[in-house]
């Protein structure tokens, strides 16, 4: 018997591109990183909200720029897309048991996407948009 750990070779960058499911949950991941570069565009925002009307001014102007609004079109399809396969995935994550039975995984999804629906709403009610 032999008392080597078995170690099993993966290619470092392509093991995602192996079977499709491997492939959704990295694009899935790295979706992660456009969202937290739009927080740190955020973040920038306060700050110059703190700085005045006049840093406060330039930063809306920078927020109308082509490449901004490329940028932010590219986070909001990144979000959604993250927001869709997450809850899509929560039905296998997060299995709910009611005594014997458990929950169909279509009505776990589905009241994520309800509830989702009903914040943005109510979001862009408050905001004025509706």
């Amino acid at each position: 018997m032999s008392r080597r750990p078995l170690l099993r070779e993966f290619p470092p960058t392509t093991w995602y591109f192996r079977q499709p499911r491997y492939l959704r949950y990295m694009s899935r991941e790295i979706t992660s990183i456009l969202i937290a570069a739009y927080c740190v565009l955020l973040v920038f925002g306060l700050h110059s909200l703190a700085a005045g009307p006049a840093a406060w001014e330039a930063f809306l102007l920078t927020l109308k720029s082509p490449a901004s609004i490329v940028f932010q079109l590219l986070v909001l399809i990144a979000a959604v897309y993250h927001a869709a396969t997450w809850f899509n995935a929560t039905q296998k994550a997060m299995p709910l048991q009611i005594g014997e039975y458990f929950v169909p995984g279509a009505m776990i999804s589905g009241a994520h996407y309800v509830a989702w629906a009903l914040l943005s709403f109510a979001i862009l009610f408050l905001a004025g948009v509706i």
